[in-house]
Formats: C-alpha cells, sequence, structure tokens
C-alpha cells in the first residue's frame, strides 16, 4: 500500500485542546500539489476549523527539499487531450479546487501556521500566502516561475503582487527571479525566520503553551506569543531584493509590458542575481509577459475573491488557447528547453490575442467560483 499523499495528526496540547499537523507527502515530486492532494488538505480543513478541540493548524512538507515546489501542471498537460471531449475540463476542477483551497487559509478561522521550508513554488506559495504566520527557513527558495511555461503568477498572486512597493510584484512576475527568506520578510510573503533545526522545538511550544479558552483570539496570542521567543530574523540570508529596490523600479516603472520587458533585456549590469533573471524572462512566454502585466493593472484595487475569480478563467484559458502544453512540454516532458512560443516576441503580440485569453468562459452567473468570499473575511 503506497503512502498517503497528504498525511494528517493531532498533537495533543496542554490545556486538552490539539494542534493539527497537516503534512504534503510526495517528496519524490517535491510535493507538487496534485488535485487528489488538494481535496485532502480541504476536507480536513473543514473539519478541523469545527472541531473545537483544534487550537491551530500547522502545514508543512516532508522530504527535506521542498514544502512544495508548484502544481502539478504535468498532470494538467497530460490532461488536455482527453478533455476535447468533455464539459467540464481537468484544468477547471483542477484550478477551482485549487484557488478554493487557497481562498479558505487566507480566511481561515483559527491560526494557521505554513512552515515554507526549502522550494517554495507556484502553488506552493498559494498555500504560503494566506497563512497567519508564514514561516521561512535559512533554506527557503520562492519564485513564481511561471514565465517558463507560460502561464502567470496565479494563486492570488494578481492580488498579494500588488501589495508589494511599486513595480517589484511586476518584475517579479516578469523575470520569475529566485527569493530567499529575507525577500520574502522583506516584501511581506513571510512573517517569522526560524532556523529549519528548530522546528521540533517549536512544535512542542505550541503544544505547550497556554490557548487559553480556545477562543481563535486567544488561540492567536498563543501562537504569537510562541513565535515571539522563536523569531531569528537576524540570523536570516541577507536578501537580493531590497539592496535593488530603486533599480528594479527603474527597470519597471509607469510604462507598458513591452517596454518594461525591453528595459530588463537591455540592463546589462554585472549582476549575477539580475543576470539570472534577465535570462529566464528572454527565454521565456512572450504572452506570459503581457498577461503578467494585465492581471496586475486589473487587479490593483479589486479584492482577493474577485482576482481568484479573474485568474480561474486565464488559467483555464492557458491550458485551452495559450501556451501553457508548449510551455510544460518543453521543459517538465520532452525537457528540450524549446519551447516554441506562439509569439516571436513580447512585442508582436497582439491585442486581439489578449483579448482572447482575458475573456472569461463563464458568464458570473455560471463562474465555478461565483460564491467564492461570500459570509468570509480575510482574517
Amino acid at each position: 500500500m503506497s503512502d498517503p499523499v497528504v498525511s494528517f495528526d493531532e498533537l495533543p496540547t496542554r490545556g486538552g485542546g490539539r494542534i493539527g499537523v497537516a503534512t504534503l507527502n510526495a517528496p519524490k515530486a517535491l510535493n507538487a500539489l496534485s488535485l487528489e492532494m488538494i481535496r485532502l488538505l480541504e476536507d480536513r480543513l473543514e473539519a478541523w476549523a469545527l472541531d473545537e478541540r483544534v487550537v491551530a493548524v500547522w502545514l508543512e512538507g516532508t522530504g527535506g527539499k521542498a514544502f512544495c515546489a508548484g502544481g502539478d501542471v504535468v498532470a494538467l498537460y497530460r490532461s488536455l487531450a482527453d478533455d476535447e471531449a468533455r464539459d467540464e475540463t481537468f484544468a477547471t476542477r483542477y484550478f477551482t479546487a485549487e484557488y478554493r483551497l487557497d481562498h479558505r487559509i487566507h480566511t481561515y478561522p483559527k491560526p494557521l501556521l505554513v512552515w515554507g521550508d526549502g522550494i517554495v513554488m507556484g502553488g506552493g506559495l498559494g498555500l504560503l500566502a494566506g497563512g497567519f504566520q508564514r514561516v521561512v527557513t535559512e533554506t527557503t527558495l520562492i519564485a513564481m516561475p511561471e514565465i517558463t511555461i507560460g502561464l502567470y503568477p496565479d494563486i492570488g498572486a494578481s492580488w498579494f503582487l500588488n501589495r508589494m512597493p511599486p513595480g517589484i510584484g511586476a518584475y517579479l512576475g516578469l523575470t520569475g527571479a529566485q527569493l530567499n527568506a529575507r525577500d520574502a520578510l522583506d516584501l511581506g510573503l513571510a512573517d517569522r525566520f526560524v532556523p529549519r533545526e528548530r522546528r521540533d522545538d517549536l512544535l512542542a511550544a505550541l503544544a505547550e503553551a497556554d490557548h487559553g479558552d480556545h477562543s481563535p483570539a486567544a488561540c492567536r496570542l498563543a501562537v504569537e506569543g510562541v513565535l515571539d521567543r522563536f523569531e531569528a530574523r537576524e540570523q536570516a540570508p541577507e536578501g537580493q531584493v531590497w539592496p535593488r529596490r530603486d533599480h528594479l523600479q527603474s527597470l519597471v516603472g509607469e510604462t507598458s509590458a513591452a517596454d518594461a520587458v525591453a528595459r530588463i533585456l537591455a540592463d546589462d549590469r554585472d549582476d549575477a542575481w539580475l543576470t539570472a533573471n534577465r535570462q529566464r524572462l528572454a527565454a521565456g512566454c512572450p504572452l506570459t509577459a503581457h498577461l503578467v502585466w494585465r492581471m496586475l493593472e486589473r487587479h490593483r484595487h479589486t479584492g482577493l475573491a474577485d482576482a481568484f475569480r479573474d485568474e480561474l478563467g486565464l488559467s483555464v484559458q492557458c491550458c485551452q488557447r495559450g501556451d501553457l502544453a508548449e510551455g510544460v512540454r518543453a521543459l517538465l516532458v520532452d525537457k528540450d528547453k524549446s519551447p516554441r512560443w506562439s509569439h516571436a516576441d513580447v512585442a508582436s503580440v497582439p491585442e486581439a490575442d489578449l483579448q482572447a485569453m482575458l475573456a472569461s468562459p463563464w458568464s458570473s452567473e455560471a463562474h465555478p467560483l461565483r460564491d467564492l468570499g461570500v459570509g468570509q473575511r480575510i482574517g
């Protein structure tokens, strides 16, 4: 019998409560998020939300290399040929379930801690971003490299990238830049730094803490009090974004996607981090660059639920009429790393193609996420 793709446990607390522990358990795939994993997490989180004994939830990945290296885009790729004759595609089911789970984490009624140790990419960042306390370590590596496969930063990134300093979110989305723990703290993607060797001690301290009357407010205070004792932010590595903030903003600025891409590609500063980002953009999907830009424009002033609804339509369109299949083929299936993008470069993407991609496949009444956010507040 194979091990479950998500394992669950409950740690007893000193006051008779429980801490729910959910562990992504697909280490060979770097805990890439499958539809089965999403559904298992959703069901257990709902059960724990209703269980008065559960005072907090801890979410982590197993294997020592990654919390979660992204969504299961290979399964999406393999589903495309089979979905042509179906009314509801696998892509619709997958992204609907993923975004519901991500939104639920953002609005979860109990303190939910995410142990963001190791690689955190794409769909993994969707799980991390909404946590009540997002804990990073010296091994944390965060990225949204969707431009390499013809997708775009989804999982609510259209909303949370807009909450970074002007231009920074766009730069990260265009280049798929890799971030460390300090960057995550600086940019609001993480709340705490704790060395990975202290993971067991931290969980034990959470179990020993006084969670009061088990009300959400009392549990949040207890969790924050424990994390205050374990916080070791001074040990986080040197940041990469903040020291370059002015330069990055000068590259992006108030311009267009095509102009921003041209500026980034023309930047010849002798800097290894900037060079890697530039190379990733140069080889990336031209259509994605425009989608990054447009989605940030569209959701500069919207709510999280609206961003997820819009992302669902666009993500499905990326599968059905965009470059996602070709990008996944080239990078992860055939692994020839020679994608044949549908456009030669960013400047040659016509407006009509962008409008077709951004058009929702559903009416507002038929949208699969039409009820998202009803009766929920972002905690």
